[in-house]
């Protein structure tokens, strides 16, 4: 039995049986390397091909701020904020008005789409164009729907990062209230959360260390040094995620060290 017969199609019946008239938003929480954007393509397909739902997707790395907008951030605020991918580094504005067109507007809509290889904003006559108003959009991405922390959480430095760079705590205090701001309004709207829950983020580390080893070949990639540096940012809300999200999920898919799905938890 593959995947999909096992836990995509499962999961797609699931979705369907909660549509009512209004559109419906799924969030789809999974750390790096976990498959969450693999998955969650799939999932699209399943939901068009054999439910016939319009289906749009979207990743919270794709609301990235331009380049020259985090560059202007790490310069009034902290150096790290430079690196995309920690709460305070979307737009989160953008974000909520498309997706608000994607289920009110008669007509079309596009959304945005981030090239990393750039580490820029794509321009918006590239990005994709949806007829709306959709059935159902699935969100995806690294820190869709985590709680943020208490403040006697952010004493202490989790990482060598965070001990050696942010050695004051401002950056994930700006993370962390940002998290609890703008982004929490944007989860709320999110009508079912499923969680791909990783092993642990030594998981993770070791995930993306064998996707960065293939592209690293090309050129494009990280070496293992700036990989470790990397990975360091995302490692507090990853935990945190881990920490809350069982709890809070409406669906937990658990994955083994091979990055397989081995259980699924429907509430």
């Amino acid at each position: 039995m593959n995947l999909a017969q096992e836990h995509l199609i499962p999961l797609a019946a699931w979705i369907n049986n909660r549509k009512q008239d209004k559109p419906l938003l799924i969030g789809i929480n999974g750390a790096q390397g976990s498959g969450k954007s693999t998955m969650t393509a799939a999932l699209a397909i399943i939901l068009k091909q054999r439910f016939g739902y319009n289906v749009a997707t979207l990743s919270i790395d794709d609301l990235y701020l331009t380049r020259d907008e985090r560059n202007k951030l790490s310069e009034s605020i902290h150096p790290l904020l430079k690196t995309r991918g920690v709460p305070g580094t979307h737009d989160i504005q953008l974000g909520m008005e498309r997706i608000d067109e994607l289920i009110t507007k008669n007509g079309e809509v596009s959304l945005p789409r981030f090239d990393k290889s750039m580490d820029d904003r794509m321009l918006e006559a590239l990005w994709p164009r949806y007829k709306t108003p959709v059935d159902i959009l699935l969100f995806e991405g690294w820190c869709v729907a985590t709680p943020p922390q208490s403040q006697d959480e952010l004493v202490r430095a989790v990482n060598e990062l965070e001990a050696l760079e942010d050695k004051e705590g401002s950056w994930r205090r700006f993370v962390n209230e940002t998290l609890a701001g703008s982004y929490q309004q944007l989860f709320e709207i999110i009508d079912a959360l499923v969680f791909l829950k990783v092993p642990g983020f030594d998981a993770v580390t070791q995930w993306r260390g064998r996707q960065e080893s293939k592209t690293f070949k090309t050129g494009e990639g990280m070496n293992a040094l700036q990989l470790a540096r990397f990975i360091q940012h995302f490692e507090r809300l990853t935990r945190q995620s881990l920490e809350k999200l069982p709890e809070l999920a409406d669906v937990v898919l658990e994955l083994d060290d091979n990055q397989k799905i081995i259980r699924s938890v429907y509430r």
